[in-house]
């Protein structure tokens, strides 16, 4: 009884959490999905406050630049073309000004990109692995191994997006530090997550590393984002963020479903079949 009432209770927090906030690519969409870490919101206030103004006043004054030669030095009203070659002020300042145009983009950029790449101490690791074409997910602190498979079109069930919904979902808790562990076991896949600003490559032999604080409850969708083959635009990535008595509620469950002894036993049982074949 208790083991149904936990279900239950898990079905619906799962249900309320993704009322809650759910983000995804939209038709027509221009710009980035909402932000639901710092480390996203970074990226967008970089993006947005940053590059646009300093990328809007480059395009304007180039556009008065072209404008102004073509009605000033036109042939009608310069017969006689103008024979300078140098000007050594105007060739100091055209060298000096995008020195100190990019020195004042690099410095945010490099402090994003810092932060990003130091990993803060985690609360729940997660690896990931790429196959041809589907993700595996491992909690290795908990003993849980998984895959995840992209759900059919004609097997979605009501307000399921189509190419994001998966049969196995991530479930992380909110405002916990999640380090995420990334390989792959044939060819190079990409973990990516938009609402979170993460995104590495998955390279066989190799892991990479990256992590992300979420700060909002609800479901939020990825794709491999690495060109990996016939089957590359059909390898989502559901990762249901959660408070941390629903997370705590699925470990129960997902310790029982997604053991790892049980996993690595099937695969004993698969190969030993195949060796008797």
């Amino acid at each position: 009884m208790n083991k149904i009432f936990k279900i239950v209770s898990l079905l619906i927090a799962t249900v309320f959490s993704r009322s809650a906030f759910a983000d995804q690519p939209k038709d027509w969409q221009f710009g980035f999905q909402e932000a639901a870490s710092e480390g996203m919101e970074e990226i967008v206030w970089f993006h947005d406050y940053m590059l646009l103004p300093i990328i809007t006043a480059i395009t304007v004054f180039v556009l008065f630049l072209i404008l102004y030669t073509c009605i000033r030095f036109r042939a009608s009203k310069n017969p006689v073309a103008s024979t300078t070659s140098h000007n050594t002020l105007v060739e100091v300042l055209w060298t000096l000004i995008p020195c100190l145009i990019l020195i004042v983009m690099a410095v945010p950029s490099f402090k994003i990109l810092y932060k990003q790449d130091t990993i803060p101490k985690a609360d729940v690791t997660i690896k990931a692995v790429g196959y041809q074409w589907y993700w595996g997910y491992e909690y290795p602190d908990e003993n849980i191994i998984f895959e995840s498979y992209m759900v059919d079109e004609k097997n979605l069930k009501k307000n399921q997006p189509r190419l994001l919904t998966v049969d196995n979902e991530i479930y992380v808790p909110v405002n916990k530090v999640v380090k995420v562990m990334i390989t792959a076991n044939d060819v190079l896949h990409a973990w990516a997550l938009p609402s979170f600003g993460v995104k590495r490559d998955a390279i066989p032999g190799r892991i990479n590393e990256t992590w992300f604080k979420a700060e909002k409850t609800g479901t939020y969708y990825g794709q491999c984002s690495e060109l990996c083959g016939i089957k590359h635009a059909f390898m989502p990535i559901t990762v249901n963020v959660v408070t941390e008595d629903e997370y705590n509620l699925w470990l129960d469950e997902a310790k029982q479903k997604f053991a790892k002894e049980d996993l690595s036993s099937n695969i004993k049982i698969v190969k030993k079949f195949k060796e008797t074949k």
